[in-house]
Order: C-alpha cells, then sequence, then structure tokens
C-alpha cells in the first residue's frame, strides 16, 4: 500500500512552537514499521513555521509574508534535521520536498514532481513532504499541508491519505464546545451537510481547520483514494487505519474511479 500520512503543527509541536519530542519520536518509530511490513510511505509534516516562531522566541504565528518566510527557513532546518535523525535509527533515509502550488498546477513541473516521487520511493526513500514557505507567496502558495497533502496524494497514486491532527475525526457538532457531539466513522459521500459541519481555523501556531480537511477529502476520494482523518497523539492507530479498521472518519473514495 502507498500510505501518505499528514502530521499538523499540533502533533509535531508543543503550544510553545517548540519540538514534541516524543511525539515526533513515536511518530517516526511507527512510520518506520509500517515501511519494514511492505508500506511506501509519504509524509507530509507541517511545523517549519511554528517551530521557527518557537526557535525565534515568537508567542505566536507570524502574520506578515517576511516573518513566516523567516520563520519557515529557521524552522525547517530544525525540522528535517530531526526527522533525518529520527528514521535513521531505523535505518530509513528521508528526501526532503519543498513545494508551491506551480509543482502541480504546472505540466512540466507536475511531470518533474511525479518522477521524482517515483524514484524516491523505488528506492526505498521516504519522501518529506512541505510547503516550501521561505519563498512562497500568496500568488503561489498551496495555503495549508492538508490540501498539500491531497496533491501529493493525488500526484503520488496514493491508495490512502491519513491527517493526523489534534481532533479524533468528524464530529456532529464542535466537541469542546458541545458535549452532544458525536463521532462519525465513516463517510460515504461528501454531502453540503457534511460540509456544513466544518468548524473554524486551527491551532494558534498552525494553518486551517476541518474545512481545509474537508477540501482534501474532496479532492482525494473524487480521485479514487481513501482518506482518513485521526488523533495524532497516538502515531500507533495507523497500524489498524491501514489495516481498515474504525479509527477517526473515513471518508470513502468515489467508486466510479
Amino acid at each position: 500500500m502507498r500510505i501518505v500520512v499528514k502530521v499538523g503543527t499540533s502533533t509535531v509541536a508543543h503550544p510553545t512552537g517548540l519540538m514534541n519530542i516524543r511525539q515526533m519520536e513515536h511518530l517516526c518509530k511507527v512510520l518506520s514499521d509500517l515501511k519494514n511490513a511492505g508500506h511506501q510511505v509519504i509524509l507530509v509534516s507541517s511545523g517549519a513555521i511554528g517551530m521557527g516562531a518557537g526557535k525565534l522566541g515568537l508567542k505566536e504565528r507570524p502574520r506578515d509574508v517576511a516573518s513566516k518566510q523567516a520563520a519557515a527557513a529557521v524552522g525547517q532546518c530544525e525540522l528535517m534535521y530531526t526527522y533525518d535523525r529520527l528514521f535513521l535509527k531505523y535505518s530509513h533515509k528521508v528526501a526532503q520536498l519543498l513545494l508551491t502550488a506551480d509543482d502541480f498546477t504546472h505540466p512540466d513541473r507536475r511531470a518533474n514532481l511525479e518522477q521524482a516521487l517515483f524514484r524516491l520511493l523505488e528506492m526505498d526513500a521516504l519522501p518529506v513532504v512541505n510547503e516550501n514557505d521561505t519563498v512562497a507567496t500568496e500568488e503561489i502558495r498551496v495555503g495549508d499541508n492538508d490540501t498539500l497533502s491531497a496533491y501529493v496524494a493525488e500526484a503520488a497514486g496514493a491508495d490512502l491519505l491519513v491527517i493526523l491532527t489534534d481532533i479524533d475525526g468528524l464530529y456532529t457538532a464542535d466537541p469542546r464546545k458541545d458535549p452532544d457531539a458525536r463521532l462519525i466513522h465513516v463517510i460515504p459521500a461528501l454531502t453540503d451537510e457534511v460540509m456544513a459541519m466544518a468548524g473554524g481555523s486551527g491551532s494558534a501556531l498552525g494553518t486551517g481547520g476541518m474545512m481545509t480537511k474537508l477540501h482534501a477529502a474532496q479532492i482525494v476520494t473524487a480521485a479514487g483514494i481513501d482518506m482518513v482523518i485521526a488523533s495524532g497523539r497516538r502515531p500507533e492507530a495507523l497500524y489498524d487505519i491501514v489495516d481498515g479498521k474504525e479509527v477517526g472518519t473515513r471518508f470513502l473514495k468515489n467508486p466510479s474511479v
């Protein structure tokens, strides 16, 4: 199985913006084991701007473009150094891919991206993808890594996209505000009613929220790829997700694709 796993800033960093060492170590161990079992894994990792903000002593995510770019430049170094070190413990090689929207929409760049992804997987490397926030502007950026992970899954011909986040899945209402909110385990189709369940933005150090995840689900299910939203607090749940067990919320691929 070819699996794309997206982790949000809340999974790889503490609210301070500094690295969540225990979570990252656990995540890399599980992903390494999935590779050992014969699966191909692509990791889409947020966290560069958040980690950069923490390392630079900023109390919240920067708002202006120049500060975001500076924080990303600082944070991306730490992010990739950490992934390289942690995956190397389990004898797995990582490769960094920093992308913008043009890499998916321009035909030549899209073809080059697909070629690079397929060759890296053939060579048993684990691609680690992030948006190129150091150079990205509003005109050329994807904007959030939920959407980025959907584009990557589509380009890679993935079998499954898993988005690990700070919530267990899609609820009928915001569980932090409504005690009667229920977790929905399977979404056969993305109806208007389902789309209306999305709440507001994500964490203080990250971007997006449930709406960007549902947008990602629209992209991948239309491409014939299942998607799961699950909690990033328990990376070991990836074993059950890959086995098709009931974890989080699974969005079923379009059966006609």
